[in-house]
């Protein structure tokens, strides 16, 4: 009798356990759903943030202008359906707050500035932060992606802007993920096709160019108090066996952070920096390019009008090429200050 009713408890006990977990399913989809409005937007426009001009591109173009952005990452958006907008350092929070309402995602492009110049790069990426948490608290939906120097940013400001990275020995050196072992579990990688899986977990198709790193087992996320924050999904090793973490993502925002450059693979043709550019890795960055966009599809911003809309856009810039003065970019968008200041004049910003 005693074994009898013991039976009959533990079922009980495996039904609530099933009904529970089916119950978490339902509302994790009911909750997505709803701040989506279950719509897609199928004219996403994305964010790129413009910083403080390449040393080099300085050298080779002196004191013309203050701010790029390599057109690889303008390519990057637009070969995934999304058309791309320059975002400007320097600005205060009411025009970041403006522009934010206005598109649909935001991209952080690599570099080498320093976070720690006034009204620069790392100032707007704070202020862009700021906002984007805001946004997807009242149910919207909006995603950061942060390439390189962009993932790097990605968890400084989520830091407060208290510097934590390691240097490290990671140039030209492309290399597979060596993911974590609950990296299916995320956005990022939930879906990813098993071919694509397959190349990220064993060819070399990850370009890499950093001289700062990201860590995890020397606790350069828990010296910040950010292992809660951010789930890692996947690492990898510098050219001195220093491990570095090459893919995140915030576990409450759609924020995600790739250490590599996947917009290389298919854009940038300098000659002798490893990037690997074959039919596997074209796939594998193609990759990373689309799930951004098709996370900007869920968000339903949009300009006051096309014609705003249009007048913002980067096609109203010049665009150069600096392939021809030795740059490692193929093209840049340069921008002088003039244009910052006319746009801010012309929005009452």
């Amino acid at each position: 009798m005693r074994t009898f009713l013991l039976i009959i408890l533990t079922v009980i006990l495996l039904i609530f356990f099933i009904m529970d977990i089916l119950w978490v399913t339902l509302f994790t989809f009911t909750f997505a759903v709803l701040k989506t409005g279950g719509e897609l937007n199928d004219r996403p426009i994305i964010g790129i943030l413009t910083q403080e001009i390449d040393y080099n591109l300085n050298k080779e173009y002196p004191d013309q202008y203050h701010s790029y952005i390599a057109a690889s990452y303008v390519k990057f958006v637009e070969g995934a359906g999304a058309r791309p907008i320059p975002i400007w350092i320097g600005r205060n929070d009411s025009y970041y707050e403006d522009i934010l309402n206005k598109i649909n995602g935001v991209l952080w492009p690599g570099g080498a500035t320093y976070f720690f110049q006034k009204e620069g790069y790392a100032d707007a990426g704070a202020a862009i932060y700021r906002i984007a948490k805001k946004i997807n608290d009242r149910g919207e939906y909006f995603p950061i992606l942060g390439i390189c120097l962009g993932f790097e940013l990605l968890t400084y400001v989520a830091a407060n802007c208290v510097e934590h990275r390691t240097a490290c020995s990671s140039q030209n050196q492309p290399l597979p993920l060596e993911f974590t072992h609950d990296f299916r579990e995320a956005n990022l990688f939930k879906q990813v096709p098993p071919d694509i899986l397959k190349i990220l977990d064993e060819e070399n198709v990850t370009a890499n160019f950093h001289q700062y790193c990201v860590t995890k087992e020397a606790s350069d996320l828990s010296r910040v108090q950010l292992i809660d924050e951010f789930r890692v999904l996947s690492l990898n090793h510098d050219k001195k066996g220093l491990e570095f973490i090459s893919t995140l993502e915030h576990k409450r925002y759609p924020f995600y952070g790739v250490q590599f450059h996947p917009e290389k693979n298919l854009y940038e043709w300098v000659t002798g920096k490893n990037i690997p550019h074959g039919r596997n890795a074209t796939l594998a960055a193609q990759y990373f390019a689309n799930f951004f966009v098709n996370e900007a599809r869920k968000n339903l911003h949009e300009f006051a009008t096309e014609q705003e809309a249009k007048e913002s856009l980067i096609y109203n810039y010049p665009v150069t090429y600096t392939a021809l003065q030795n740059s490692t970019f193929q093209q840049c968008y340069m921008f002088k200050i003039s244009d910052r200041d006319d746009l801010i004049i012309d929005n009452n910003v």
